[in-house]
Order: C-alpha cells, then structure tokens, then sequence
C-alpha cells in the first residue's frame, strides 16, 4: 500500500471519527436552570470579578459559546460545568463558598483550561486578592460576615 494512500485512509478514518462523535447527546444540554438566589455582593467589584472568572461553572448564568456544542469539547465544558455547579452554585445557594475562596488562594480556580479560551478570566495578582476577599467577606470565612439571602 503506498504511503499516499494510507494518508488518504487515515484522513478518512479521522473525520469518520469526527463526525461520528458527534451523534453522542453529551454536552449538548446548555439550558441554564433558573436562578433561585443572587448572592448579597460585599462590592459591585466582588460581582464583576466572579462574572468574568467563576460565573460559567459556578451560575445557573453559563455563556455556551460556539464550540461547547462540539464534541468532544462539549463533554468537558458540560462536565465542567455540571461538576462546578454541584460543587458551588451562586444561584442556588448551595456549596461552599469557603472552599470556592480556597481553590482561588491555591491557584486552582480558575482552572487552565477555562483561561485558555477565556483569557479575560485570567486574574492579576491583585484581582485575585481582591476576588478572595470579596468571597469571604460576601459568603462568610475567614474575616468576613455572610451576607447570602435567598
């Protein structure tokens, strides 16, 4: 077999795959549930860096953009997405926010792979301070009251 036709095999074979992966229902339910509660902000500036870092997984307020309805970056957007809001949800009122503000001390949050396609979540070192502070003062902690109404 010459190589041009392995290439050409291969290549099918690819967008075979391609296609195919497509057919699976995964990753493409981008319903954002109601929002039940909006958290008692501490700042309009603790809103603002959350929306641009945290709200896609952590909202019932998702922004699907055109490639989270492709496979199989679909299955880790819906994936991230249902894991951050079963972990933490502003708009329902359930998880802990203590642990949210931890993962953003430790670097964690928000994860690489978020920042990469959404480089306006990538925090200075100030917005990051500032982003901690604000979630431990808007949903209690170390050295803040919580605030949360429903």
């Amino acid at each position: 077999m010459s190589k041009r036709k392995i290439f050409w095999s291969v290549l099918g074979a690819i967008v075979l795959v391609a296609v195919g992966i497509q057919l699976i229902p995964y990753g493409r339910n981008h319903a954002n549930p109601p929002v039940l509660t909006e958290p008692q902000w501490d700042s309009p500036r603790t809103r603002e860096l959350f929306t641009r870092a945290c709200a896609d997984c952590h909202s019932n307020e998702t922004v699907w953009p055109w490639y989270s309805n492709i496979a199989p970056v679909s299955w880790l957007a819906q994936r991230d997405v249902d894991e951050g809001r079963e972990k933490f949800n502003i708009s329902t009122g359930s998880g802990e926010a203590d642990e949210a503000a931890e993962k953003v001390v430790e670097g964690e949050m928000p994860p690489a792979q978020y920042t990469w396609l959404h480089p306006e979540a990538n925090l200075t070192t100030s917005e990051r301070q500032e982003l901690i502070q604000g979630l431990l003062a808007t949903f209690g902690g170390e050295g803040g009251e919580s605030s949360e109404r429903e």
